[in-house]
């Protein structure tokens, strides 16, 4: 959970500069390039390793990261690895994104169902709840066959919880009354 933290904190600052340079899109392709790395086998197994040296991690981030591509993404690499720090790149990207999608208008609903969803599903429930936060929305899926039937979204700090497994504890609570 305190990766989580430090991943927010970088992904905060780098959405900060982001905006100030108006890049944001070369950011988020720029912390996918990252993320990825770290997601990879064999890249991410060497890039986290502590037994690999520092610089010897840098002359892979070299490799990894061509010319082409912009010295700041370079910079952050060098700074995860010297910091011990490259693990966080998915959990940035992820915050990262979110803050994006948020900056565009655009709602960030964690939604969870007991089966997965079809293509009309999913569109019918991202109506559903742009119609009741009055925004664009874009949806995480979860299956969680626990709450056995309905959904479960999470908006912000709104909570929209239609499952069958809340509506039985509610009528088991209300019978015990």
């Amino acid at each position: 959970m305190a990766a989580r933290g430090v991943a927010k904190r970088y992904a905060q600052a780098v959405f900060d500069l982001a905006t100030e340079s108006h890049t944001q899109e070369e950011w988020l392709d720029d912390l996918t390039t990252l993320a990825n790395i770290v997601e990879d086998p064999v890249a991410g197994e060497f890039i986290v390793s502590p037994n690999v040296s520092t610089a010897r991690k840098r002359e892979v981030i070299d490799l990894l990261l061509p010319r082409e591509a912009r010295q700041h993404v370079r910079n952050l690499a060098y700074m995860f690895v010297e910091r011990n720090r490259f693990e966080i790149a998915p959990d940035m990207l992820e915050i990262y994104r979110d803050l994006l999608l948020t900056a565009q208008g655009i709602a960030i609903a964690d939604v969870t169902t007991a089966i997965e969803l079809s293509d009309v599903e999913q569109q019918a429930v991202r109506e559903q709840l742009a119609g009741i936060v009055g925004r664009q929305i874009e949806m995480r899926l979860r299956v969680d066959p626990a709450i056995i039937g309905g959904l479960v979204a999470r908006i912000g700090d709104q909570l929209i919880d239609g499952s069958v497994q809340t509506q039985l504890r509610n009528m088991r609570a209300a019978l015990a009354r």
